[in-house]
């Protein structure tokens, strides 16, 4: 979340904030709650200082064997105002902390302002555009034909937009993991996580998908005598590889930290129904390989350009052209001050597909799960900054597989680098 304190001194920032974001958040209420909050512990310890000096006073009164009844009584009733007070300040920091769940991140001086994704900036493309001398087939017809994902099953056993990969079609994502895997452990320096595949509350509002995208989580059955019981299926490993440190002071010479870990990935996306519903494009449940940084304040700015790195390499070393593109303002997530969107080419659809977003969140999620670190022992704690990258998301880069390597027969090519993960083969089909 925003610092509080940054929200007082910068109202109007945060007000234009949000409209460049074409976002709403209760600015107003905030500031009116956050004057009576600081106005209330003004009070109060104002009076808590009057109820010290008053009860030595009583003290000494009593020593000297002095009647000190009336004053009792008088603090008596201070005691209890006192108590009332706290107890409006409490109601009135959860309100404030409510509200404050619902402001999104400030987007870094770079992000452009804009009101669509048309406003995007394209960053930079990657290899060339394939040309075909025969007509081109979807993936959704060539992943049937080669009987390496069954539609129609996987919507039987789950609903509409689950699938079920299989044969070679479950060897090439599991190849697609182990190959993702290994290079960024060997190549970028991560250190592979096998985290929980189910995330608590504060976990989904540590990352900030809750309250914002609650709609679009699958919560789990909850036991109202365990509170320990309030489950989601994640919806990216960012979840629980970000709150590995919740609540944790981290020593300033660990950083920064890269993590990378494989998980399924659970997202009802409500809001995009009936959206690219056809084959794999927009599934509900996905595998993908995730990159999360720890990283100090002043070098998480160039973290997040090798970070974007990493995200390429995978896509380099398929052999699949892209391109990369800087969101603008209203296109950034909740938690992201700035953001590239990786877009993997799609030969029969004609357009590009998002296989990746590469965010810098700064202090944002920190503040939210209380990740902080020290710069040397005895130091003032201060936030860490948190980044992720999907590095990358499967689902995409099989459509971009089977659409670019596709031949005249119906057969499809397979990377180099992936033949050794499928056994040697250099085709499926």
């Amino acid at each position: 979340m925003i610092d509080l304190k940054f929200i007082r001194e910068n109202t109007e920032d945060v007000r234009q904030m949000l409209i460049d974001r074409h976002t709403e958040a209760d600015l107003d209420r905030l500031v009116a709650l956050d004057t009576r909050w600081r106005e209330n512990l003004t009070h109060t310890q104002s009076l808590k200082a009057h109820q010290n000096q008053v009860s030595q006073q009583i003290a000494e009164r009593k020593k000297a064997k002095q009647d000190a009844t009336e004053t009792i009584t008088e603090m008596r009733k201070l005691s209890q105002e006192i108590k009332k007070l706290t107890a409006e300040a409490n109601t009135t920091k959860t309100e404030i902390d409510t509200i404050l769940l619902t402001i999104p991140n400030m987007p870094e001086a770079s992000t452009p302002v804009g009101t669509s994704e048309e406003d995007n900036i394209e960053i930079k493309t990657w290899g060339e555009l394939p040309n075909f001398d025969f007509e081109l087939k979807p993936h959704w017809e060539i992943a049937e034909q080669l009987d390496i994902v069954d539609f129609q099953r996987g919507a039987k056993v789950a609903g509409s937009n689950f699938v079920l990969f299989k044969g070679l079609g479950a060897r090439l994502e599991r190849a697609l993991i182990q190959f993702m895997l290994d290079l960024h452990t060997t190549q970028h320096g991560y250190t592979e996580i096998s985290p929980p595949f189910l995330a608590n509350r504060p976990a989904m509002t540590g990352t900030g998908q809750i309250p914002k995208l609650e709609a679009d989580m699958y919560r789990c059955d909850r036991d109202e005598e365990n509170p320990d019981s309030d489950l989601f299926l994640i919806p990216t490993a960012e979840v629980p590889v970000t709150n590995i440190f919740a609540g944790e002071i981290l020593s300033g010479d660990e950083l920064p930290i890269y993590y990378t870990a494989y998980t399924p990935c659970f997202r009802r996306e409500a809001g995009a129904y009936g959206k690219d519903t056809r084959g794999l494009q927009r599934i509900h449940q996905f595998d993908k390989v995730e990159m999360v940084k720890f990283t100090t304040p002043e070098s998480s700015s160039a973290e997040h350009e090798t970070l974007l790195a990493n995200a390429e390499n995978v896509l380099q070393a398929l052999g699949l052209p892209y391109r990369v593109v800087q969101h603008c303002t209203v296109e950034l997530s909740f938690a992201a001050a700035k953001c590239y969107d990786i877009e993997v080419w799609a030969p029969a659809r004609q357009r590009f597909l998002e296989v990746s977003s590469c965010s810098n969140f700064e202090a944002f999620q920190a503040r939210r799960a209380n990740i902080r670190f020290r710069r040397e022992a005895g130091a003032r704690p201060e936030f860490i900054h948190t980044l992720n990258a999907s590095g990358t998301a499967l689902p995409r880069v099989v459509i971009a597989l089977l659409e670019t390597y596709q031949n005249p027969d119906g057969t499809v090519r397979l990377p180099a680098v992936l033949q050794p993960y499928m056994g040697g083969l250099n085709q499926i089909g």
